[in-house]
């Protein structure tokens, strides 16, 4: 039955002005985002709850057939990681609890008195305080979103998982202020933004540009932005999605995580960047927002006013407008032919996959290339067997990274025999009818190939 105000606040929907077809039952994206975090908070976690149910999926094994065998034996891994994690939480918060009672230190999980963040972060309620199984199961069951939401804000895959156990050694320290399961998000959140806060002010970072490498052909562009600290994020490791998500939050999910958005980000000031995150990425409103910084409205309205044309500048003129860019079939189709093209190190195959203008980048190594004749130029010298600095024969496997299309590449050496984790490349393809080529590689060093879930070597 059709309404004519929004599900969530309450406030009248705008006018239809003669449309017809199914209308929406929200006012703005943030009740949208708002209605769809409540209808996938997720259930109460318990320690005993996941032994309960790791035995359950142990006594379900049995050798045939083999895709049930399959699907149990990945369920009850997942469980017992799951647990481990746990068990790892009530490990560190005991022991964190420990040293702070012995130093004395309280508020601040580094104990130096430098955050930000109010101590203690929420206001004390009367109850029986959480313990350390409570409290680690409890935080397990938002560790993938807090982690992405740290990634966001720091655009360093490494960072982020610091930064997940530093906001949860500081909620363990706050503890006595949190009652009830359903402020648990609301609240680990703005300990995980004013976390990410402390490290930006530590930091004091900013994007710069590549400059020329002496006896390099760079190509004739301009030189892009050089984020020397920006890292990939592995698909597998977003927040998963449940049966009931809607279509528009998955989208908004994960293409806020998408490379080319994540690096413009890192153009704004920590605060103007907190503000964005956690409205247009988050989809709180300006008051959850507001109380998330400690801040007023008008403050995080005026930050935003600020934050989003200075993202646009740095944003391709086709993504502008932060439309969803899920890969396609043709784009899939590509991959495979890049990977192909690699492994017989094909230079004119790999140059029919790019466009005019792609580019190439190395973080955090000075390499940059603008240019598809700038780019075959500089792979040429290492990937032609005839060349004095041939670097060996290659291999690839496909992955996904921040929501895109990756190939993770591996290289064997002349004379050995082991191919051995070398590279990982995040491709954007080109928008306005490019689709189907390639207009951006970031290349990145093999360290996180096992976040990736990458073997080693081949």
């Amino acid at each position: 039955m059709a309404t004519d105000v929004c599900a969530v606040c309450g406030k009248s929907l705008p006018a239809r002005a003669g449309r017809t077809g199914r209308g929406s039952v929200y006012c703005s994206a943030a009740c949208r985002q708002k209605a769809y975090r409540e209808r996938r908070q997720p259930q109460g976690l318990t320690v005993q709850g996941l032994i309960d149910d790791i035995g359950r999926q142990a006594l379900r094994l049995a050798p045939q057939p083999a895709d049930a065998l399959y699907s149990t034996v990945s369920e009850l891994s997942e469980s017992v990681a799951r647990l481990r994690r746990v068990a790892r939480t009530v490990r560190d918060t005991t022991q964190d609890a420990g040293e702070a009672a012995e130093t004395g230190g309280a508020g601040d999980a580094r104990g130096d008195g430098d955050s930000v963040t109010a101590a203690p972060v929420t206001q004390r309620t009367e109850g029986a305080a959480l313990t350390e199984s409570d409290f680690a199961a409890l935080t397990e069951q938002y560790r993938r979103e807090i982690q992405v939401h740290c990634y966001r804000m720091t655009g360093s895959y490494d960072e982020a998982e610091d930064l997940v156990q530093e906001t949860f050694l500081r909620a363990w320290r706050a503890r006595d202020g949190f009652q009830g399961r359903a402020s648990a998000r609301t609240w680990l959140y703005r300990i995980a933004t004013n976390t990410s806060l402390d490290q930006l002010r530590r930091t004091a970072r900013r994007p710069q540009r590549y400059e020329p490498v002496p006896g390099m052909n760079h190509g004739e562009g301009e030189p892009p932005a050089r984020i020397t600290w920006l890292q990939p994020y592995p698909d597998d490791e977003m927040p998963l999605a449940e049966e009931h998500e809607q279509p528009e939050s998955a989208a908004v999910s994960r293409e806020t995580l998408e490379l080319v958005l994540l690096a413009a980000i890192q153009h704004l000031p920590p605060r103007q960047r907190a503000a964005l995150v956690l409205r247009d990425a988050l989809g709180l409103t300006a008051a959850e927002t507001a109380a998330a910084l400690e801040t007023s409205v008008a403050s995080v309205n005026s930050a935003l006013q600020r934050a989003r044309p200075t993202l646009r500048e740095h944003l391709p003129r086709e993504r502008s407008d932060w439309r969803a860019t899920v890969p396609t079939e043709d784009q899939q189709a590509v991959l495979d032919r890049y990977m192909a093209a690699v492994g017989r190190l094909d230079f004119d195959a790999m140059a029919a996959l790019l466009t005019e203008d792609v580019t190439l980048t190395m973080p955090p190594n000075p390499f940059w290339f603008v240019g598809r004749d700038a780019i075959i130029d500089f792979v040429r010298v290492s990937l032609d067997p005839g060349s004095p600095m041939f670097l060996g024969h290659w291999r690839s496997l496909p992955t996904r990274a921040n929501g895109q299309l990756a190939a993770a590449n591996y290289v064997r050496r002349p004379g050995t025999s082991v191919f051995r984790a070398q590279v990982l490349d995040v491709l954007r393809f080109g928008d306005q009818g490019r689709g189907d080529r390639i207009a951006e590689i970031t290349s990145f060093e093999p360290h996180l190939f096992a976040a990736f879930g990458l073997p080693p070597r081949l």
